[in-house]
């Protein structure tokens, strides 16, 4: 009677355990985007947003964009100062809080439920949108904290939402950058340390 018992512990012990780490799809480097200089062309800020959930692929393809391994050495298609990569990803939707890993391309739950609206702050907008891209800075990870290594990891930053926007442009997908976010109910949310600092976001959605 115990060895069922132990079995059905175990089972679901793995299956929870798979529940919170979702592997995505492989980027498709094939998809039919606009070329780059027609991206650049069309890009814009877009306040409005379809309620629907971007797909696996979509939302798979634009986390590779923003920050996914494109060589064999770890290196990212974001760049960082002295490649120190200490740029965090995380994903919001109405569903959960998960962080993206670009070694293995895939999500990790760190929070359930919808908060979208730490995010959104007082610009409700935002919160329409299905999906919230944060960045947090580990300032940590950059081994350093003055004034430079601050203007650095903004910088590094600035770097992943442009690749967002880009990627949203070429992809016909909608978003703005944004630097208004509730950052104390987002520290207590993640559990982020004082050297954990969220800086910027970008909610993106399909075209209304």
């Amino acid at each position: 009677m115990k060895r069922p018992f132990l079995m059905a512990v175990l089972m679901l012990v793995c299956t929870v355990g798979f529940a919170q780490t979702k592997q995505l799809p492989k980027p498709d480097l094939q998809r039919k985007t606009l070329t780059v200089m027609e991206a650049f062309k069309q890009r814009r800020s877009v306040r409005e947003y379809s309620a629907r959930m971007l797909s696996d692929q979509d939302l798979g393809d634009l986390l590779w964009a923003a920050q996914g391994v494109n060589r064999e050495d770890g290196r990212l298609t974001s760049p960082t100062a002295m490649n120190r990569q200490e740029i965090r990803l995380y994903v919001f939707t109405a569903k959960e809080v998960s962080l993206y890993d670009p070694k293995t391309h895939s999500l990790t739950q760190v929070a359930k439920g919808d908060h979208r609206g730490i995010v959104a702050a007082n610009q409700p907008f935002s919160k329409e949108a299905p999906v919230s891209l944060l960045m947090v800075a580990d300032m940590d990870k950059f081994g350093s904290k003055g004034e430079h290594a601050q203007a650095m990891v903004a910088v590094d930053a600035g770097i992943v939402t442009e690749n967002i926007n880009l990627f949203c442009s070429a992809a016909g997908l909608a978003t703005v950058t944004r630097g208004t976010m509730d950052s104390k109910a987002i520290s207590a949310l993640l559990g982020l340390t004082e050297n954990q600092i969220p800086l910027i976001n970008n909610p993106v959605g399909y075209l209304k």
